[in-house]
């Protein structure tokens, strides 16, 4: 794990929670936020994930050459 994956799934979980506590009080500004955020942090998430990916990749290439 990453720092990218680390933070976004933070965020992913902190967007959740923002879009459920707006839909308990009825406030669409943080149902829209809440969701915003969800969805950055599950993309951070992604990109964390392929980083690691291709520097798994590399860190292989390198062994066979």
């Amino acid at each position: 794990m990453n720092k990218d994956t680390i933070t976004g799934k933070a965020k992913e979980l902190a967007g959740k929670a923002e879009k459920e506590f707006g839909k308990a009080v009825d406030s669409p500004k943080h149902v829209i936020q809440g969701g915003a955020k969800e969805v950055e942090g599950k993309v951070q998430q992604t990109a964390g994930q392929i980083s690691e990916k291709v520097k798994k990749q590399a860190d292989e290439s390198k062994k066979t050459w």
